[in-house]
């Protein structure tokens, strides 16, 4: 199964430490949020890395070249910034099959096996890893609901009054529908392709999108003191925070 990495990004709310570089870049307790990713997807198997550049791309590509302990690496640019749906779109000539999604500005510990997994028992056309935060920080990523078994039946993305404090992390798998999805998505009132609304015309086609309770910790490193908490948390220096009701 091929691994998309979405590392397009500015980073630009962690600066100084994107200054110079870009955000999936930055280290985490020795090495870059990138390897982390690569070392993760590798032990799921991933049998190619797909990433989606942008901002300083260069860095990234004569750090990684054409491969990562094997596995081969190829590249697709993303010239503007336009949400995650339109990143997506960037990979669609590379991917003929099920496929797993990183965002490269995550780091997991976590059971991130379970997610495709169950994409392979292909009862499902895509799962995403989901976790509970407080609702105060409910926000800042896709909020989603759920329904009786499990499944995925509502998308919002960074409501201001969250419905739910269930949200997705950085972890997806999906089936090339979603390429479909992502063509059709008109921009939000962010001015973004957003990947919920891609997400949200899955579900209204019918498709099924099961949601995997996460079991584990993951940061989303968007600030330096993100960054902080993932070397604690990595180091054992730091006890994760138990789910959230």
């Amino acid at each position: 199964m091929k691994a998309v990495v979405l590392a397009a990004g500015e980073g630009t709310r962690l600066r100084p430490l994107t200054e110079n570089k870009p955000k999936g870049m930055v280290e985490v307790d020795g090495k870059p949020i990138l390897t982390h990713c690569f070392e993760q997807l590798a032990e799921l198997g991933a049998d190619e890395f797909v990433v989606v550049v942008g901002y300083r791309k260069q860095d990234i590509i004569s750090y990684y070249g054409d491969e990562y302990e094997g596995i081969p690496i190829t590249y697709a640019h993303q010239r503007e910034q336009s949400g995650l749906a339109h990143a997506l779109l960037t990979v669609e000539e590379h991917i003929d099959d099920d496929f797993m999604l990183i965002l490269g500005d995550n780091i997991f510990d976590a059971n991130l096996a379970d997610v495709v997994k169950r994409q392979r028992e292909d009862r499902a056309d895509a799962a995403f890893l989901v976790e509970q935060v407080p609702y105060e920080e409910a926000g800042r990523y896709g909020v989603c609901d759920t329904n009786d078994y499990g499944e995925i039946t509502d998308v919002i993305e960074k409501p201001e009054e969250p419905p739910t404090n269930l949200v997705m992390t950085g972890f997806y798998t999906f089936s090339p529908a979603i390429f479909h999805a992502c063509h059709l998505v008109q921009p939000s009132n962010r001015g973004e392709y957003e990947i919920s609304e891609a997400v949200d015309l899955l579900i209204r086609s019918g498709r099924t999108i099961d949601a995997i309770r996460m079991d584990g910790w993951r940061v989303d490193v968007g600030y330096p003191e993100d960054r902080e908490k993932a070397e604690r948390l990595l180091r054992g220096e730091e006890v994760p925070e138990r789910e959230v009701d």
